[in-house]
């Protein structure tokens, strides 16, 4: 392996820092490095020509009052696959709150736990004056990576390969600056198009819109909601996309005073919202099913006359604080999949009679899902989950659910050892939806390294196959993407 360093950060952040999403596996990278032929243990496939990117919160300087691990600068760091090498590069997402705050050497803007009047400046956010850090999502469209915010901001753009800055999207003067974007735009793969959400605090308070393959807003509309919601994710068929009302969203009561505070309120139907993929708002249709609140979404497909809609059911979206919980209690369980009771449900759409069924598909708590990218939107077969530890925004395994056979099978990580999400990678020319490869990032705390792991799709409990040094120990992370060679140029 041959390593360089292209340029490195001091840390802004307090002097023995005790925060556990600011310590520990969430110890955030200062360096950015370019290294060219990762030593490999193992066999990597030579099949593998795609690249892996990974978005990180990566915090450089203290929050003003509390932290949330979803608050930290975006740091992408990327493993490109060929001819059965391997390199890897890391960089921080240039945003803008990041130059401010590193000019003026202190933190500028709130985070997510604490009121919007303590930032010092206006800013971005569904809520406004937040820092958009841009560390929330990835993924790669007409030829370019982009990075995106949780509570909507800008789309930050880079070279997937390279991670050179690319600025900031603009789709032809159309972006929709005013909200910005959520994170978890989807890309079609069969298509090319990529949806979009955002939401706000003023009605229509959501806009759904679709971005053409070469990079252009093709479609914009609101989506109207009974007041401010807090969606985070959607899905999408071969014909409709899928927006959500849950049940737990900013309490009326509070916000009218300024204070952003959500509640779930567990007697208000959860909502879904299935409109026209070039559609709305007038043919938009609502379906009411239980209270809950979904984080991340598995996928969504036409069934006949009804729409089945895959994803990760909260039992409790709002944890009761526990009296011993200690000083990091109530941050931890706002992340704690088994607190929130976070398992795969299944819900069944009627379009004909306009009434929803739902199930559950499992009992184990799990999140973070993936599946294969060409199912995106079509039935599937395989969902692949990461599962955690009580009481930790960790990932300590792979869990495979086969959703038509039945049954599940679990790779755990060692002690110590956390990964990142985990996208399926179709080996080439194959068929079978489980015929290709899964790649993940891992935080190895007891060696003190990280390393990138390749598994067998279709045998994950047998380990992986493929383990590429990292130069040094990176940050965990979570949300992650897979891009095909061909996706790496832009349409023309």
């Amino acid at each position: 392996m041959k390593v360089s360093v292209h340029q490195r950060f001091e840390s802004r952040l307090p002097p023995g820092d005790d925060h556990p999403y600011r310590t520990g596996p969430w110890t955030p990278s200062l360096v950015e490095y370019d290294a060219t032929d990762l030593d490999v243990d193992g066999e990597l496939p030579d099949d593998l020509d795609d690249v892996y990117l990974r978005n990180t919160e990566n915090p450089l300087l203290p929050a003003i009052g509390r932290y949330h691990p979803f608050d930290g600068d975006g740091m992408v760091h990327a493993v490109h696959f060929r001819a059965g090498r391997a390199d890897y590069r890391n960089r921080f997402v240039r945003t803008v709150g990041l130059a401010a705050e590193l000019e003026a050497g202190e933190p500028l803007w709130a985070g997510i736990i604490e009121s919007p009047a303590s930032s010092k400046r206006d800013g971005w956010g569904a809520r406004t004056r937040m820092k958009d850090a841009s560390s929330t999502d990835i993924v790669v469209h007409n030829g370019l990576a982009l990075t995106t915010f949780y509570q909507c901001g800008d789309a930050y753009q880079l070279d997937p390969v390279t991670l050179a800055d690319r600025g900031r999207a603009s789709w032809s003067g159309r972006f929709p600056s005013d909200l910005g974007i959520s994170a978890h735009p989807k890309l079609d793969p069969h298509t090319g198009e990529l949806l979009f959400f955002n939401y706000g605090t003023e009605a229509p308070y959501m806009h759904y819109g679709v971005v053409s393959a070469d990079g252009q807003l093709a479609h914009y509309v609101p989506v109207p909601l009974p007041g401010p919601r807090l969606p985070h994710d959607m899905a999408f068929t071969e014909r409709y996309a899928l927006l959500f009302d849950f049940s737990l969203f900013w309490d009326p009561a509070l916000l009218a005073r300024g204070v952003y505070r959500p509640r779930f309120f567990e007697d208000v139907p959860s909502r879904v919202a299935v409109v026209p993929r070039r559609g709305g708002p007038e043919p938009i249709r609502w379906f009411e099913i239980s209270p809950t609140y979904v984080l991340h979404w598995i996928n969504a497909y036409e069934d006949g006359d009804e729409i089945v809609l895959d994803g990760f059911h909260q039992a409790c979206p709002q944890p009761r604080p526990r009296p011993d919980a200690g000083p990091w209690g109530a941050l931890q369980q706002m992340t704690d999949t088994s607190e929130l009771g976070t398992r795969p449900h299944r819900w069944r759409l009627d379009l004909a009679t306009g009434s929803a069924r739902e199930s559950f598909l499992d009992d184990r708590f799990s999140e973070f899902p993936t599946i294969h990218p060409m199912r995106a939107g079509r039935a599937h077969r395989y969902a692949y989950a990461m599962t955690s530890p009580p009481g930790w925004f960790l990932f300590d395994g792979i869990v495979r659910f086969d959703l038509v056979g039945g049954g599940q099978e679990r790779y755990a990580f060692p002690d110590g050892v956390f990964a990142s999400e985990s996208p399926v990678v179709p080996r080439a020319g194959s068929t079978a939806e489980d015929d290709g490869y899964l790649v993940t990032l891992v935080t190895d705390m007891p060696s003190d390294r990280s390393e990138c792991w390749v598994f067998d799709a279709s045998d994950v409990a047998s380990g992986p196959i493929a383990r590429l040094r990292l130069p040094a120990r990176i940050s965990s992370g979570t949300h992650a993407h897979w891009a095909p060679a061909a996706a790496l140029t832009p349409a023309r």
